[in-house]
């Protein structure tokens, strides 16, 4: 049995809270697996700046879980809490770079698939800043079976930074579930200091990294997302610059705003994504 096994506890039937060791820094987190057979493949999921990992296990409605949709299509899925949440955050109170948060992740997921059934391997599914994280940890790495992003792109729009976008950023309300803000107190946080300067810097930096992604990549946006430009010109360029993929993908996502997977349109949502992963499985049996 790994340390992550050994710390794990119940939250509801099928999904468990769970630590890991990711090289002496504690990562909270949650974790969700098929109950009668080993996993297809496990989905490492990242939530965004001010979230957690109580993101991708939204309670207000039970469609809009990650966690026990992709439980009941065969996959595991392990959402953490990202360097300077959860546990984490006394020790990184002003967080970690993107270069940082990668290696802790890597080292907290060495420690998990040490005990634990992971399938064909790890796909990576990360929301909004937690996107940035997962095609950083693409970055040079084909052990990694392929990538979903939502809610990030590559060009800001216009004033999407100023303080002023944080309070706008879920789209409209009755695209959630009664009871999500209710709810949100378990699930928003301030984000550390740091990752503001690297959302500044992130146009820059998924230049420099596009071209290094080797593996599948999909993006996926929301009809009412107001961060990222989302005209057909800046997709189509975003889309462009991952020449080394071997398979390039785009979504949008209706009746969805910034936070899709707390939204009624969650449930479309993640299983477009994980049918994205299966084909990704298709192509690896294949080559």
């Amino acid at each position: 049995m790994s340390s992550a096994e050994a710390r794990s506890a119940v939250l509801t039937p099928g999904v468990h809270r769970i630590t890991v060791d990711a090289a002496g820094i504690s990562l909270s987190g949650l974790l969700s697996t098929p109950a009668l057979a080993l996993p297809r493949a496990t989905v490492l999921a990242l939530h965004g700046a001010g979230m957690s990992a109580g993101y991708f296990h939204g309670r207000a409605h039970p469609d809009v879980s990650l966690l026990s949709t992709a439980t009941r299509l065969g996959y595991a899925v392990l959402a953490l809490d990202r360097p300077g949440y959860g546990d984490s955050a006394d020790a990184l109170p002003d967080g970690q770079s993107l270069a940082e948060q990668a290696e802790t992740i890597r080292a907290g997921l060495a420690d998990f698939t040490a005990g634990n059934e992971i399938g064909a391997g790890v796909f990576l599914l990360g929301h909004s800043f937690g996107g940035k994280l997962a095609l950083t940890l693409a970055t040079d790495d084909t052990t990694f079976l392929g990538v979903d992003v939502s809610g990030c792109g590559h060009l800001y729009a216009e004033d999407s930074l100023e303080s002023k976008a944080w309070q706008r950023n879920w789209g409209d309300l009755q695209l959630y579930p009664p009871g999500t803000f209710a709810r949100a107190g378990a699930t928003v946080d301030s984000p550390p200091i740091q990752e503001l300067v690297d959302a500044a810097a992130w146009p820059q930096t998924f230049a420099e990294l596009a071209d290094r992604i080797r593996i599948p990549v999909r993006f996926s946006f929301a009809e009412q997302e107001r961060w990222w430009r989302t005209d057909d010109a800046a997709l189509a360029d975003l889309v462009a610059m991952l020449r080394g993929a071997p398979r390039r993908g785009l979504t949008r996502v209706p009746r969805a705003g910034h936070n899709i997977s707390l939204g009624w349109a969650a449930r479309a949502y993640h299983t477009s994504a994980l049918a994205f992963f299966e084909t990704c499985l298709l192509d690896r049996a294949a080559a």
